[in-house]
């Protein structure tokens, strides 16, 4: 269970906007390496840490991860983006596929919390 206090609504849709203004694009410092999904954002407890001092498993995503993935290296990497369990992990080679079905989940995800967080603030009818 996650440690990180931060409101998953917030840093979701955070997250959302980094990706569509361009975040996970190639970095003027280093064009030639590749940015990594979530882990080069501010969404991850360990940004710019190169050390890692934060264990993922106190991250806000945690609790998105699949239990048998959560003690893998990057278990972001491992959230299911879509029906096919495509994740992160899965798509590595194809930066394009990787931002498509991450900005879908995001959108998806985002849109089923607003949804609970509605229907769990309306009052009970007897």
């Amino acid at each position: 269970m996650s440690d990180d206090k931060r409101d998953i609504l917030e840093a979701l849709k955070f997250e959302l906007a980094f990706l569509e203004q361009g975040g996970y694009g190639r970095s003027v410092h280093t064009p030639k390496t590749p940015t990594r999904i979530f882990q080069d954002s501010l969404s991850c407890i360990n940004f710019s840490e190169p050390t890692r001092p934060h264990p993922c498993i106190e991250c806000f995503l945690i609790d998105l991860v699949p239990e048998n993935a959560q003690r893998e290296d990057v278990p972001c990497h491992h959230i299911p983006l879509n029906a096919n369990g495509d994740t992160v992990d899965t798509l590595r080679d194809n930066q394009l596929k990787i931002e498509e079905a991450l900005g879908r989940w995001l959108r998806a995800t985002i849109q089923r919390l607003e949804q609970e967080r509605t229907a769990a603030a309306k009052p009970e009818h007897a």
